[in-house]
């Protein structure tokens, strides 16, 4: 895994809001990838989260079609959690966003299936329970991800000045436009990548993805990076109703059980790693 990044790279995610790195994944590393992902993705079955149930009588919406979506994964299988909790992933995101330290707020498994609905422009960081200007997510590519399976768009340079307003991902893609209409003049980044690359986005800039227009799968591993010492906003998201329930605005997000800490410069985070593994929590 290729996990040494440039100044160059640092200093081009900071200006435009993201990086695409080629080459993340040897091809033995990429396959690795591949098969725990989908292992866990066949495991996990229709269920989006492990506290969630899966409402049978539900109709299927537009959102549905637009990915397929899996969060948590390293809560539920042994092979993803080894994965994501990687530190060398921690100390790429901490290096990137210029903190010390990075805990893990969610993983995704993002998957277009054939012929799937666009991913309309929306800001990552604003659904979450936390707020912060320097959280980002990393996106690894399973499949080569093109104009025409549905590759990422980015609006280069919108984290500057995007408040925490946001929009939900629906059908009208551009909707983001009608918060932040001053973005409607920048040029959509098309962020092309073959298998085994990976893009560092910022938590608060714009971003989609094209519709898959062939009848091939378009998969991608994703993972949320939350900086050390971010506290709670209000919003549920992904913690359970117990979790949400014992949360007051303004208290630290620190539970290692949900967020854990995946590196920090200063803190033995090397034994938490240690003492979560020998547990198996």
């Amino acid at each position: 895994m290729n996990t040494q990044l440039t100044q160059e790279q640092i200093s081009s995610y900071r200006k435009n809001g993201f990086v695409v790195l080629h080459d993340f994944l040897t091809p033995e590393e990429l396959e690795e990838w591949r098969r725990a992902v989908d292992g866990a993705v066949r495991q996990r079955g229709r269920q989006r989260m492990i506290h969630q149930e899966v409402d049978e009588e539900r109709e299927e919406s537009y959102y549905d079609y637009v990915f397929v979506q899996r969060i948590n994964l390293w809560q539920d299988n042994p092979d993803v959690k080894r994965l994501i909790l990687d530190s060398r992933l921690g100390r790429m995101a901490a290096d990137l966003a210029g903190v010390d330290g990075m805990r893990l707020w969610h993983d995704q498994a993002l998957i277009k299936q054939p012929w799937a609905n666009p991913t309309g422009w929306h800001l990552d960081n604003p659904y979450w329970s936390y707020s912060s200007r320097e959280t980002l997510s990393l996106w690894v590519a399973l499949d080569d991800a093109t104009l025409q399976n549905g590759c990422l768009y980015f609006l280069p340079g919108s984290q500057k000045t995007a408040t925490f307003e946001n929009v939900s991902i629906g059908e009208n893609i551009s909707d983001i436009f009608r918060v932040y209409p001053q973005w409607k003049e920048i040029m959509a980044a098309p962020a092309e990548m073959k298998a085994g690359s990976c893009s560092f986005h910022n938590g608060l800039i714009a971003h989609g993805a094209g519709p898959n227009m062939t009848p091939g799968w378009r998969r991608a591993m994703t993972c949320g990076f939350m900086p050390d010492g971010c506290t709670f906003n209000g919003k549920q998201n992904i913690l359970t109703d117990e979790q949400f329930a014992s949360y007051e605005i303004g208290d630290l997000l620190d539970d290692d059980r949900q967020n854990p800490l995946v590196y920090h410069r200063y803190k033995k985070y090397e034994e938490k790693l240690r003492e979560r593994f020998a547990d198996g929590g």
